[in-house]
This record gives C-alpha cells, structure tokens and sequence, in this order.
C-alpha cells in the first residue's frame, strides 16, 4: 500500500510540475506579446489531459497554494520585471498582460502595497540613489 501511494505522489509532482512549466510558457507568450488572452484552469487542464478539478486539487495539495494564487503571483513579479526594465507606460503593461488599466492598478496594488507608478519611482529612486 505505501508504494501506491508513493506512485500517487509521483505522479501529483509531476502534473504539478508540468502545470508550472505550461503556466511559464504561457506567462513568457503573454509578457512577449504572443498570446490574447490569458489561460484558465480548463485551458492548462486541457493542455495536461487532465480534468481541471483534479489539476486544481492536486496542485493545492503539493504546493499548499490554488493555481490562481500561483498564477496571480507569478504575474506580479512580470509586471515588476516590466515595470522595471521598460519604459512602457503602465497602461502598455497593463494591456500586455491583458487587464484594463485601472484593474491592473487595483491587482498590482492589492498584491505589492503600491501602485505600478509608485513601485517603478521608488525603485527608480532607490537605483540613483546606490549608483
């Protein structure tokens, strides 16, 4: 019985590593402009050939996390990345990952304290001020 269940284990890291791989060459399509819109659950459950459910528990069980919470995270640090390495207006940014502006504002400040415009000067401020 215990080698069924390490079988089971296996298995729930490896869909759950593919998961992440899928979700990483989607965040990657959509930072680059390749992909209009951005995936759900049923949409990186069809990719695995598994049904979102079992994607969506399994995925809670191994990392402790929901695939929106990983998703949700992921997508802030390409925002920060953006809005670090870019001068791009926010507005750009916002629509490269495919939210409204004033959405993206409320999303990025719900997860990172700021506003996209407040991070980018104060990190701004922060590089001019250690060169």
């Amino acid at each position: 019985m215990t080698s069924e269940k390490n079988k089971v284990s296996v298995r729930q890291k490896e869909i759950v590593a593919q998961y992440l791989q899928e979700l990483d060459k989607h965040l990657t399509d959509l930072k680059n402009g390749k992909a209009e819109k951005i995936f759900q659950i049923n949409d990186l459950a069809k990719l695995l050939f598994i049904h979102p459910k079992h994607l969506s528990n399994t995925i809670q069980e191994v990392l402790g996390k929901s695939p929106c919470d990983i998703y949700e995270a992921r997508l802030i640090e390409i925002s920060k990345e953006l809005l670090l390495t870019t001068n791009k207006p926010i507005s750009h940014i916002a629509q490269t990952l495919t939210f409204d502006p004033s959405n993206f504002t409320k999303f990025f400040k719900r997860y990172s304290g700021t506003t996209p415009k407040q991070f980018r000067e104060l990190n701004l401020k922060t590089e001019l001020l250690t060169k």
